[in-house]
């Protein structure tokens, strides 16, 4: 049987479009008064002495922080922060990858040293190909990037033993403790890092900033600050150390030693419940005072009560586990939404965090294990032997996923970190603060979320009507009630409907310069930039709210390009806008001019700003774009969206091999258009070679409270197996095999080698095959065994697969070829 080459929707488009379909919308909830909020002007933040490491830079940049936030060169500072696992990708595409973090607004990658991903047999590290820690650290220095190394020695991250090596745990030696021969294992572990980092901490010009003790680590606190002293004792010599959080430690940790960072998921695959949402997860939606999530690893830690350190206040609100996506563990099958991460993140920045950090940011897949096991976690192992995870694939569903694919969220999470890099800074100084009237629990879906950040003077108004797999009304006669200490402000000017699932930030008393302010606007602030005397400020509209804008003038008056206006005094209300890309309205003179600019949602998600030729500019493309000194590249799918946009626009742009590029006005930017790629011929058919068996019995694992167990390599003899076959193939396109199917697990083996792994969630599967060497292509196979009806496991609501008459599930419904074409756009001439 033979699948011919079809046109798919990408998978998470269609899957938000199927959320929306499957869900009826319920009526509306009604504010019949303005939702009120008192913002005094907050006391400056108590001095406090923090323990740290070297903070000076060599050029005398410097990394301190104080109760509220990070600090740089004594400014406040708002990094976001994403995860990486340089050793779950193929090191010659490290660079790409961390530029395209880089243009997605990560500003720090955090990643892991799996222990046993470098010392699998006593006393003999590997720092080689993708293993090689200090040419990853060498690659973030050079694209321009700071770094987070969590050097555990236990780490977790879904690994073999949480990163533990076998033979350490065969010593019999406590693990996780002050055990004196344990330690001296660590010490050598941590000497190895060292060495890695030689010349790459932040104090010798490089860009590791911190370090990260242990892992979810609930012991007594002596234990970390035993591990801190090392690590300066073998030369980790960082601004910052710092911690997970969660859990409570059994003793206190001396204040200001280690950092405490927390998370947020919106549903984890460690539950042992195989219910969707169980437990508290509701509870990242709501804005909170509250910095700790009990939802974390529950598994493993146990049902507990979210409770933050009495000292929490004294220390900055950061994050390094805000979910980017999740896994699915084999018996519970999560499926991530996008508006899942936007929404978890909004709300935590509304709660107050001032460094967003995402586990995962980018997936991967593992690493294959020089001594012949496996280096996933599951019930078999040791210890951290509580799920079953694929063997390789470590996709995570993430902003970028197992090979670089970029989802939907990447683009809305792009949108929130432009303003961070931004606005960052002010919104640091600004505490967060909880409305008057609050939902009052889980059940609560009748009262707004919401939250402010404010001096006092300026700030913002978070709202998040959005909550993963349940239907939030719409809000109503909508009107927020600020009181300052200036006075009120009431906005928007009439009462608004937010509707169900909306997200937003919205900016009150933001300076414009000129003496002018824009009291409130009823659209999110994205970026700014700034043009010689002209600084042009992007918003974008909120989805189905009414965009209107509240000036206050100065000396000039606005100049009104678009829209409608009504005057009181100096006050100038604009509304009735249409999106666009030319500016609507202007203030100033010549020597000085502020134009803003309200986007449309689709444009908003297709903004980008990063230095092309020496200089800021914002581009607006569909494409993926990546800042490479004077390049830009693109990267895209469909060939229609290779075009950029530039706003300043630089005076010459040549395309790859001199191509002419055809350019035209587009409002205030300025479209450079390459000739469209050859059309890709390339196609993709899958031969089945055989049916699958009867389903397995799939029976529970061994697991201290053991869930479904995976299959393993034994049962895949029930497998129904296909050739991938390939014609005319231009792999120059670095083209992606999608499969859509139906199944329980399947796999994609080359030679009888497995190169990734799924376990079915009603996801696509995708397999890159720009790192599979010079294939004789005949040798690619797809394995996938047939779903038990009444196997533990849970599926993600709406997954209904048509079981047969024995009771299995299984079918390939479409394979395809997904190319991936490129463009680079380099510019010359004036800047």
């Amino acid at each position: 049987m033979t699948f011919p080459l079809s046109s798919a929707a990408r998978p998470f488009t269609a899957l938000a479009i199927l959320a929306a379909l499957t869900f009826v919308l319920p009526p509306a909830a009604t504010h019949a008064a303005p939702l009120t909020i008192s913002l005094p002007a907050p006391a400056a933040p108590a001095p406090e002495t923090f323990v740290m490491g070297t903070a000076r830079h060599p050029s005398g940049s410097t990394l301190s922080l104080d109760a509220r936030s990070l600090l740089r060169d004594g400014k406040p500072w708002t990094p976001v922060m994403g995860e990486f696992h340089f050793t779950r990708f193929h090191e010659a595409d490290w660079r790409e990858e961390l530029l395209k973090m880089k243009a997605g607004g990560i500003d720090i990658v955090a990643t892991y040293v799996f222990w046993n991903h470098h010392e699998e047999t006593e006393e003999v590290f590997d720092w080689t190909g993708r293993r090689n820690l200090r040419q990853f650290l060498i690659a973030c220095r050079d694209v321009g990037i700071d770094a987070v190394v969590r050097c555990g020695p236990w780490c977790h991250g879904e690994v073999r033993n949480g990163g533990i090596p076998d033979w350490v745990l065969e010593k019999g030696w406590k693990v996780r403790s002050d055990d004196s021969a344990y330690l001296e294992r660590v010490r050598a572990l941590y000497q190895e890092i060292a060495a890695q980092c030689r010349g790459l901490l932040w104090k010798d010009g490089g860009p590791v900033v911190a370090v990260q003790l242990e892992n979810e680590y609930g012991g007594p606190a002596e234990h970390l600050l035993t591990l801190k002293k090392l690590a300066r004792d073998t030369g980790l010599d960082t601004p910052y150390y710092t911690r997970t959080g969660w859990p409570a430690l059994k003793t206190p940790m001396p204040f200001g030693e280690i950092l405490p960072l927390y998370g947020v998921y919106s549903e984890g695959f460690w539950d042992r419940e195989l219910t969707p949402m169980p437990g508290n997860y509701w509870a990242g939606f709501h804005f909170s005072r509250l910095r700790e999530d009990a939802n974390i690893a529950n598994e493993a830690l146990g049902k507990r009560e979210a409770k933050d350190t009495p000292d929490a206040d004294r220390y900055p609100y950061l994050t390094c586990e805000m979910g980017g996506g999740m896994m699915s563990a084999y018996h519970r099958r999560i499926r991530v939404y996008p508006a899942d991460i936007e929404s978890t993140a909004i709300v935590k920045i509304g709660s107050g965090s001032n460094l967003p950090g995402y586990y995962m940011y980018h997936g991967g897949t593992n690493p294959e294990s020089r001594t012949g096991i496996t280096l996933e976690e599951n019930q078999s192992t040791r210890i951290t032997n509580w799920n079953d995870m694929p063997t390789r694939g470590y996709d995570f569903q993430a902003p970028l996923g197992e090979y670089g694919q970029t989802r939907p969220h990447y683009h809305s999470l792009r949108r929130l970190h432009l303003f961070l890099r931004d606005f960052g800074p002010s919104l640091a100084t600004m505490p967060s603060v909880l409305p008057d009237q609050r939902p009052s629990g889980r059940d609560d879906t009748a009262t707004l979320r919401w939250s402010a950040r404010s001096d006092g003077r300026s700030g913002y108004i978070f709202v998040n009507n959005y909550e993963r797999l349940k239907n939030l009304p719409a809000k109503s006669a909508v009107q927020f009630s600020l009181n300052l200490p200036g006075g009120l402000i009431n906005f928007p000017s009439s009462p608004v409907t937010i509707p169900s699932g909306a997200r937003f930030i919205w900016p009150f008393n933001l300076d414009l310069g000129q003496g002018a302010r824009l009291v409130h606007a009823t659209a999110q602030l994205v970026c700014a930039i700034d043009d010689g005397t002209t600084r042009t400020l992007f918003f974008a509209e909120t989805p189905g709210v009414e965009p209107e804008f509240l000036i206050q003038e100065a000396a000039h008056k606005t100049r009104l390009d678009s829209g409608k206006s009504t005057r009181d005094a100096s006050r100038l209300l604009i509304n009735k806008l249409k999106p666009s890309t030319e500016p609507f309205a202007r203030l100033g003179d010549k020597n000085a001019t502020v134009q803003l600019v309200l986007l449309s949602e689709p444009d908003s998600l297709a903004l980008w700003k990063g230095r092309w030729q020496g200089r800021d500019r914002v581009i607006l493309s569909p494409a993926d774009i990546v800042f490479d000194n004077d390049q830009l590249r693109l990267v895209t799918s469909t060939p229609g969206s290779l075009h950029a946009s530039a706003y300043p626009a630089p005076e010459k742009v040549a395309a790859t091999a001199d191509a002419k590029i055809a350019t035209k006005s587009d409002g205030l930017f300025r479209r450079f258009t390459p000739p469209a790629p050859e059309p890709f011929a390339s196609k993709v058919t899958a031969e089945k070679l055989k049916d699958a068996g009867p389903p397995r019995n799939v029976h529970l694992g061994k697991a201290p409270k053991p869930v479904a167990a995976a299959p393993d390599d034994n049962d895949f003899d029930q497998a129904a197996i296909w050739r991938i076959k390939f014609e005319n193939l231009d792999d120059s396109t670095n083209p992606l095999v999608r499969v859509r199917y139906t199944g329980d697990v399947a796999r994609f083996t080359l030679n009888g080698r497995l190169v990734t792994d799924d376990f079915f969630n009603g996801n696509t599967f995708d397999l890159a095959l720009n790192r599979l060497g010079r294939l004789t292509y005949a040798e690619l196979r797809l394995a996938i065994l047939p779903l038990p009806k009444d196997a533990p496991i849970m599926l993600p609501p709406g997954v209904k697969p048509s079981y047969n008459s024995i009771g299995a599930a299984l079918s390939l419904d479409n394979v395809e070829l997904i190319p991936r074409y490129t463009t680079t756009l380099t510019a010359s001439g004036k800047k």
